[in-house]
């Protein structure tokens, strides 16, 4: 076999693999029952990870070009005698059409790396299983009674689950609203889906902070949005450049991730978060304020600012987006909407139409988390997110170099890193994989070349400092 696939390209090796066997199957160059190479000897042949030919497997299986029988491996299906080209869906083009665009390259090749082996991962952004409640959640489940309604139920959100947010937000973040302005969702990625779809439409302009982790998703170019970066700095966005950007560019929406930032780490202080309310109540321009991480504090001196929501004049403009996916478990799929009433009534007729709501079971076991397990389950997850990032923080102090700096993260799950890489971030991202570290380049959230960012969240001590020293290495190069 003289193939290889191209490494510099910008679609997914197991996307190249794939195609290659469907073009030579619909040319005839492999017949129906002719084998293929095994997962092993093919990743061996064309040197990448097994876990890769894998991939590519299962998606021509799902077209119906091969088969997989155990014991006698992968083999070209049976039934395709005398199929010619034009009689086969051409699903390469398929997938690359529709309304929702297929993720970035550089996002797609972490994905695909993160399964490699031995790998080193500082790139997702999720809790290490470790720092999940599971004893937590299993006592719950267990006296968790399915007296519960079983069927379709309220769009918005059961309403016991919802009521409890209302006195939750309003003891942990000062938000005071009822139950009708409270929509729950799968997640603050619905959430987001959601305004997308709802609330704006093709061509209209946005704005969010540059650099911002909202760059990485396909969600806004899918939905035919233009997207405007607000310049940011040490104290958070610059709420005066909103009304340049919306003089030159109609801006219709705002979003913002004010507190611990992803992936700057960065709060935008109390008189900015008044001044961008002001800006935007002046301007008639409703805000998106993701909350992912501010019940996330490393350092028990510091309290962040309120919620944009809550500052004078932003209960009229902005729509709160809060989940348990950073905090608790992102398997639970549980986030909120908080808004005026007659947005929470749209957003949650287009959930009804997408899903027919969010899992009953979920979001009772939602419930009796929040009222029963948050307290004591947040003091403990600071203080553990706290020793990882200090670890972090302490292994990069270690790599002696000035051709990196970084930014001490006061929450979340982030460490904001500048060097002196030059190098495409594509590249940058292969040398680290060959090194065996994952990170993600600041390119994917809209940064000039040379920002990386690097998540402690779920990585182990051990594998923080190793990864760390890994990527000086990489910086001597």
């Amino acid at each position: 076999m003289y193939w290889k696939p191209d490494l510099e390209s910008s679609e997914p090796v197991f996307r190249q693999i794939m195609r290659y066997f469907e073009e030579r199957i619909i040319r005839g160059e492999l017949s129906p029952g002719q084998s293929l190479p095994s997962e092993r000897s093919l990743a061996e042949e064309i040197k990448v990870n097994r876990s890769t030919v894998s991939m590519a497997y299962d998606e021509l299986r799902s077209t119906g070009l091969v088969r997989s029988v155990r014991g006698r491996g992968t083999h070209v299906s049976e039934d395709l005698w005398g199929v010619i080209p034009s009689r086969i869906p051409n699903w390469n083009l398929y997938t690359s059409k529709g309304a929702f665009l297929p993720g970035l390259p550089l996002d797609l090749r972490i994905r695909e790396a993160s399964n490699m082996p031995d790998i080193i991962n500082l790139a997702r952004s999720e809790l290490s299983p470790d720092l999940f409640p599971v004893s937590d959640l299993q006592r719950l489940l267990g006296k968790m009674s399915l007296s519960i309604p079983l069927g379709y139920s309220d769009p918005r959100g059961a309403r016991q689950l919802r009521e409890t947010l209302v006195k939750h937000l309003g003891e942990q973040y000062d938000i005071h609203v009822d139950s009708d302005q409270i929509l729950i969702t799968t997640g603050a990625q619905q959430s987001l889906h959601l305004i997308t779809q709802c609330l704006l439409a093709p061509g209209d302009s946005v704005v969010l902070e540059g650099p911002s982790y909202a760059y990485s998703l396909s969600l806004f170019t899918s939905a035919g949005l233009r997207l405007f970066q607000i310049p940011m700095d040490e104290y958070g966005l610059q709420p005066e450049e909103v009304v340049e950007l919306y003089r030159r560019h109609k801006v219709r929406m705002v979003f913002v991730n004010p507190t611990y930032h992803n992936p700057t780490g960065t709060t935008l202080t109390p008189q900015r978060r008044k001044r961008l309310i002001e800006i935007c109540s002046e301007l008639r321009l409703p805000i998106v304020e993701d909350d992912a991480y501010s019940a996330l504090t490393l350092d028990d001196t510091i309290t962040p600012p309120s919620p944009l929501v809550t500052v004078e004049g932003g209960y009229n403009n902005v729509i709160y987006l809060g989940s348990m996916s950073k905090t608790v478990a992102p398997g639970l799929r549980i986030g909120w909407v908080v808004g005026p009433s007659a947005v929470i009534q749209r957003l949650a007729d287009a959930k009804e139409q997408m899903d027919l709501g969010t899992s009953a079971i979920s979001q009772e076991l939602a419930r009796t988390f929040i009222e029963s397990e948050w307290t004591t389950h947040i003091k403990k997850l600071q203080k553990n997110l706290s020793i990882r990032r200090d670890c972090m923080i302490s292994a990069l102090g270690r790599l002696d170099n000035k051709n990196i700096s970084w930014t001490v993260p006061n929450g979340g799950y982030h460490v904001w890193c500048r060097t002196n890489l030059t190098a495409k971030d594509s590249d940058i991202l292969e040398i680290g994989i060959r090194h065996k570290i994952l990170f993600v380049p600041g390119g994917l959230y809209g940064a000039q070349r040379g920002y990386i960012k690097f998540s402690f969240a779920r990585a182990t001590i051990e594998e923080i400092e190793e990864g760390i020293h890994r990527f000086g290495e990489i910086l001597k190069l």
